[in-house]
This record gives structure tokens, C-alpha cells and sequence, in this order.
């Protein structure tokens, strides 16, 4: 009876998965084989510390940019490996196939061909002239929910810095009503993890209590652990914050990938557990699906499997009613890729942000630099593909010396 009615689940979630792919193939098809692929090149800015850009060249002189999970040194090496020179990039679920598959005798890098993805989707949309979520069979809302964090937040043991760094947020044009915490900002410096004592569990009550009461009820909070914590400490950490009824304990335990403590924790405290930002692809997010561990699961478009395979980690977390939220502490590349996926999947969460930062650099990566977010909420891009315009200026200014696009 179980397995009858998850099969007749699957198959009822394929439908519009395929309707979707078979709407793609339908615009494509009058384009098959006319453009082709002539150069892929990558870039690392100053600013990035978990990737860099990507740029696929093509003899139309149209480009599409995408952002690996690695970095330019490692992309360069493993970009030969492709054999996508002179291809169509249109065959975007083809090529998929082949660089995620298993090419003896290397393991695919998927950090690596999420960028790939992303920027072969940018292209697909640019020379179709329409958004990539209008590709995906979106766009399912308006705009995209987004949060941010609380790094700026000096000192989480006294109520007057909290109240200080309250009255800030609400005075930040982006209006974010969400932001996650770690707990060691509870710790004044001291380390944490894989144990935690009862006087750090103290601390990290305290601070927690005391953000609440700086903020109220109308913004959440989130506790923004690292992987750092053994299975009890893990439980211990997430039921000292439960007071202030956080949105979400993120990453508590310290192991990245399945295990049974995930289902220790979910069953030990009553907040919402959240992990999934250095899992790849959907035979690493099953386990956590299936067991139903995690209330949340949380993929990196530019680490888990591009668009491709973060939208078919988002039709098998369906199947069990499970959320998906998006990490995202990359440039505006991985920012608009997050904002098109998250417009074209029905169980979508929320998304992370960088942007908001005192400094505001990433921001100015877009050409006339628009207010990107305004009551926690991006728009849906109007342009075709990725719907970024870069700026070139921003670009220069922020390319390393002895750095360049090869």
C-alpha cells in the first residue's frame, strides 16, 4: 500500500515537470543546432570566497554567465574535460546528463557544472528572449521572499547593543522582516563546538532572549549554526533558543551529509530544523527526504546541481511536503539564478541574501544599480535569461591584478 501510493505520488509530480521540459523543447526546437558554444572562461572577483563567475561564448555573440561553488584556478582545470566546444548550448538537459554522469575514471564536480548550468540556462533565455523561470514553467509568484543576517549585531549579551542593532535593520531600505544568528556571536569569541557547556548554553539563551525582546514579534530570527556540534549539544543548542520561537536552527549537527543524528535532533527540540547547503544533487538530499529529518532542506544553486538539478531536488522534496529554501551568499549571478528557480517551484521557502551589507559591493554589480529588495521581497526580473545587466565598470573595478577571463 506504501509503496502504491508513493509511486502514484512520483508520477503525479512528474506531470508538470514534464510539461515544463516539453514546453522548453517546444521553444528550442525551430533553434536547434544554429548557435554554438566557441569559448567558456572564468573569472574570480575580489569579493567572492566560495566560487567565481563563469562565461559561455557563442558564435551568435550572445553570452550566458553562471557561478560554480569552486574557484576560477579549479574551473579552469576541469573546464577542458566538457567537450563543449562547438556544441548547441540549447540542449541544456543533454548536457546535464553528461557532465553530472559518472566519467570514468573522474567523479564529476558538481560545484563545478552548477555553474555551467546556471549560465547555459542564461543563454537559453537570452536567445529565446524570455526570463528562465518563464522557461520553467513559472513564474509561480510575484516576487521571491528573501532573508538576511546578523553579523553587524555587536554584542548579543547586553539588550542595549541589540536595540541598537534593531533600530538599525529598520532603518535599512531593503526591509528584511527575517535575519539568522549564529550562536557563538552569544559567546563573546569564545569557540564553540563539537561540545557546548552549560555555562555557553546560558550565554547563548541570553542572547538569544535578549535579540527577541530588541526586535519583537514582527521579525524572525534564526539560529545560524556551521556543522559545528556533536548529536546532544546539537539538541541542547536548539532547545536554549527555543523560547524565542525561531524560524529555524540551520546546520546544527556536524555532519554534512545523512546520518541517524539528524533524526535525533528533529526529534529533540520543536524548532524547525533546516540543512542541505553543501549537499549535491538528489541522491544527497534523499535520505533527509525520506526519513523526513529535516523540516527544511536548503541547496546552493551554484554548488547542489545548477538549475537543472536543484529544481529536481525541489520535485523530490514535493513528494514529502517538504520546503525548499535557498542558500546564497554568492554575487548577483548566484542571486538572480536563486531568484529565477525559486519563481518557477511550487514548495519553495525562502532565500538567503547578502545584500543589505553596510558596504552594499555586491549591489553595485548591476548596471544602474536599482533597488533590488524592498520589504524583504526581490521582484521577479523583467529580462530575458538571467535578467542581469553587469556593470562593466563594477567588473574592473573588482577583478583582481593578474586576474582575467580565460
Amino acid at each position: 500500500m506504501t509503496s502504491t501510493r508513493r509511486e502514484f505520488f512520483k508520477a503525479a509530480l512528474l506531470v508538470p515537470a514534464g510539461a515544463y521540459l516539453a514546453k522548453l523543447e517546444a521553444l528550442v526546437a525551430p533553434l536547434r543546432g544554429k548557435v554554438k558554444i566557441t569559448a567558456i572562461k572564468a573569472l574570480q572577483l575580489d569579493f567572492q570566497f566560495d566560487g567565481c563567475l563563469v562565461r559561455i561564448e557563442t558564435d551568435a555573440g550572445i553570452t550566458g554567465y553562471g557561478e560554480t561553488g569552486v574557484d576560477a584556478r579549479t574551473t579552469r582545470a576541469l573546464i577542458p574535460r566538457l567537450h563543449l566546444m562547438g556544441a548547441d548550448p540549447l540542449a541544456i538537459e543533454r548536457h546535464f546528463e553528461a557532465m553530472a554522469g559518472a566519467i570514468h575514471p573522474f567523479r564529476p564536480s558538481i560545484p563545478f557544472i552548477s555553474g555551467i548550468d546556471i549560465a547555459l540556462w542564461d543563454l537559453a533565455g537570452k536567445i529565446l528572449d524570455l526570463p528562465i523561470y518563464k522557461l520553467m514553467g513559472g513564474p509561480l509568484r510575484g516576487a521571491v521572499e528573501m532573508y538576511s543576517h546578523g553579523d553587524s549585531l555587536k554584542d548579543m549579551s547586553s539588550l542595549a547593543s541589540c536595540r541598537e542593532w534593531a533600530r538599525m535593520i529598520r532603518e535599512q531600505p531593503e526591509g528584511f522582516t527575517a535575519f539568522k544568528i549564529e550562536p557563538f556571536q552569544a559567546l563573546a569569541g569564545q569557540s564553540a563546538g563539537p561540545e557546548v557547556s552549560s555555562a555557553q548554553l546560558a550565554k547563548i539563551a541570553r542572547g538569544f532572549a535578549n535579540v527577541r525582546e530588541a526586535v519583537g514579534d514582527g521579525v524572525d530570527i534564526a539560529v545560524h549554526c556551521h556543522n559545528q556540534y556533536d548529536t546532544p549539544s546539537a539538541i541542547a543548542v536548539s532547545r536554549a533558543t527555543e523560547a524565542i520561537h525561531p524560524l529555524f536552527i540551520e546546520d546544527p549537527l556536524n555532519s554534512v551529509e545523512y546520518c541517524e543524528g539528524w533524526m535525533a535532533v528533529k526529534r529533540g527540540t520543536r524548532t524547525p530544523v533546516l540543512t542541505g547547503e553543501k549537499l549535491e544533487m538528489v541522491d544527497q538530499f534523499k535520505p533527509f527526504v525520506d526519513s523526513l529529518a529535516v523540516d527544511f532542506i536548503h541547496p546552493d544553486v551554484s554548488y547542489a546541481g545548477g538549475l537543472t538539478g536543484c529544481r529536481r531536488i525541489a520535485e523530490y522534496a514535493a513528494l514529502n511536503r517538504i520546503p525548499m529554501a535557498l542558500h546564497n551568499v554568492g554575487s548577483l549571478v548566484r542571486t538572480f539564478a536563486s531568484v529565477q528557480l525559486a519563481a518557477s517551484i511550487p514548495n519553495f521557502y525562502r532565500c538567503e541574501s547578502r545584500l543589505g551589507h553596510a558596504e552594499r559591493i555586491i549591489e553595485n554589480m548591476v548596471a544602474g544599480k536599482p533597488q533590488l529588495i524592498k520589504n524583504s521581497l526581490f521582484a521577479l526580473p523583467e529580462g530575458s535569461g538571467l535578467g542581469l545587466e553587469i556593470d562593466p565598470d563594477f567588473m574592473r573595478a573588482h577583478t583582481p591584478r593578474g586576474e582575467e577571463w580565460v
